[in-house]
């Protein structure tokens, strides 16, 4: 019973809605000017001048410096909606994982990940004995990133 009373309301008053915009729209139709009598017409024989001396056209626009932070923002923004969404994150560090995925089902097992681990320490064992000494150790160590020179 509830929702037959419910039901009606819910029509008349979409009703009426549709009445009260109707009303409007004949309102401002009947406000509207009258139409205008068309331009005349070019004639298509002439060549069209100006008289360009002394105008000077907009200034191009100021090309901004991006703060380093700006320039980070942006590696990630990839569509410029100044808005970062999870897909656009996560884009920049798929080729890594596609790297690591080695049988390419889009599921990084222990396996796949130990390989690169594996790989590493192979690398570095020099002589092969399975053992890492001082020496060997220190070539895993993650080759520090060069620091740009100062701008000043």
């Amino acid at each position: 019973m509830n929702r037959v009373v419910l039901g009606a309301v819910l029509a008349l008053l979409l009703v009426g809605i549709g009445l009260f915009w109707l009303q409007g729209r004949a309102e401002v139709e009947r406000g509207a000017p009258p139409p205008e009598a068309p331009a005349p017409a070019p004639d298509p024989q002439a060549l069209p001048s100006a008289n360009a001396a002394g105008l000077r056209g907009p200034a191009p626009p100021e090309a901004t410096a991006l703060t380093r932070e700006d320039q980070r923002f942006f590696r990630y923004d990839r569509n410029r909606d100044r808005r970062i969404t999870r897909n656009e994150m996560l884009s920049t560090r798929t080729a890594g994982f596609r790297e690591l995925d080695k049988d390419g089902n889009n599921l990084l097992t222990f396996e796949e990940w130990a390989v690169t681990t594996v790989d590493r320490f192979e690398g570095a064992d020099r002589n092969g004995n399975g053992e890492l000494d001082r020496a060997e150790f220190a070539t895993t160590a993650p080759r520090p990133t060069p620091t740009p020179r100062c701008n000043c």
